[in-house]
């Protein structure tokens, strides 16, 4: 089983100073950075340790994650953000639990045992309600279906390619359709620490309103 870990990035110098020195390349058998125009020395971070940069040509972290599929060699894709969100030393336990069989694992920030720093009460919520929608409308059991941090076998990719292209919300879209297409899911505990350097991309407001046009679309098609 092969793995890939996919960075995306976008002016985070500063988080990856901090976070890339704890990943152990061995861990996995490739890293692919893409970076959507940082203008702060981040390209110039991972292009003088040898990390493999593509120059992000679409927009946006969806956008980010297809460009790294079509690089991809990995049958196993683990997203990782650079910015102190994700926890690097979970890695081999992603990985772990993926050499059990498993077509996702989700490194969850509501499990017993781990937190979200970075979280507000408007972000907590809407991830417990969309979440929430997702186990009682197409059967899923996760506690935390919006985190980017995860691994997952690249062949999921067929149930959305026609689709998250369109949505940019993959890690929802991806969680539906692994429920409704009963795939194998676990989930681990995994922290949230406090972002570094890199300011929140997501605007709750327009995240919430596409998340919510995900739901709704997907209970009235076929997929």
């Amino acid at each position: 089983m092969k793995t890939t870990l996919f960075i995306p990035t976008y002016n985070e110098l500063e988080g990856a100073k901090l976070i890339m020195p704890r990943i152990n390349r061995e861990w996995v058998d490739e890293i692919i950075v893409v970076d959507g125009g940082s203008t702060d020395g981040t390209i110039e971070y991972f292009e003088e340790r040898g990390f493999n940069v593509v120059h992000q040509k679409s927009k946006g972290v969806c956008g980010a994650y297809w460009e790294c599929f079509e690089k991809a060699s990995g049958d196993v894709i683990i997203p990782f953000s650079p910015d102190n969100n994700s926890v690097p030393e979970l890695i081999p336990l992603l990985i772990t639990e993926m050499e059990k069989g498993n077509d996702m694992v989700i490194a969850s920030r509501y499990l017993p045992g781990a937190r979200s720093e970075d979280d507000d009460v408007v972000t907590a919520f809407g991830n417990w309600i969309f979440t929430k929608a997702v186990n009682i409308l197409f059967g899923g059991q996760y506690t935390d279906s919006l985190v980017m941090f995860r691994a997952f076998r690249r062949d999921l990719i067929e149930l959305i390619r026609n689709d998250s292209k369109k949505i940019p919300i993959f890690e929802y879209l991806l969680c539906i359709r692994c429920a409704r297409h009963k795939k194998r899911v676990t989930e681990i505990p995994g922290d949230e620490p406090k972002r570094v350097g890199s300011v929140r991309k997501m605007k709750p407001l327009y995240n919430g309103s596409t998340l919510l046009w995900v739901l709704f679309k997907e209970l009235f098609i076929k997929a």
